[in-house]
């Protein structure tokens, strides 16, 4: 995947390769019990929190402003004020997306861009 003047959405895949994107980041935050303390701040279904993070990641990488249609603007600090987000929660999430990111193959140019 390199950069082709392509948006990061369109170098990732698309819809298609988001939704993957999404799925192996909740399945290992689900799985994985190196993940359980992020997991505990989530529902017990994840079907929600897949949807959201799919609809704001689709607009965030370029493509469509998923999320903004249904939702309005994401307000991303304001929504995650209930929870308490540390350097620990942070660290998981962080772990959990890089490998989602590996399990989709994401290299080159639009890795550096996203772990950046």
């Amino acid at each position: 995947m390199t950069n082709t003047g392509a948006t990061p959405y369109e170098q990732l895949g698309g819809d298609d390769a988001v939704r993957r994107l999404v799925d192996a980041f909740y399945d290992h935050m689900d799985q994985d019990p190196e993940y359980a303390l992020i997991r505990d701040l989530h529902p017990p279904t994840l079907a929600g929190s897949r949807e959201k993070l799919y609809l704001f990641l689709s607009g965030w990488l370029g493509g469509p402003p998923l999320y903004i249609q249904r939702h309005g603007h994401p307000r991303l600090r304001a929504r995650h004020l209930p929870f308490s987000i540390g350097a620990r929660e942070r660290d998981q999430w962080l772990a959990c997306m890089t490998r989602a990111l590996d399990d989709v193959g994401v290299e080159g140019e639009l890795r550096a861009l996203l772990d950046g």
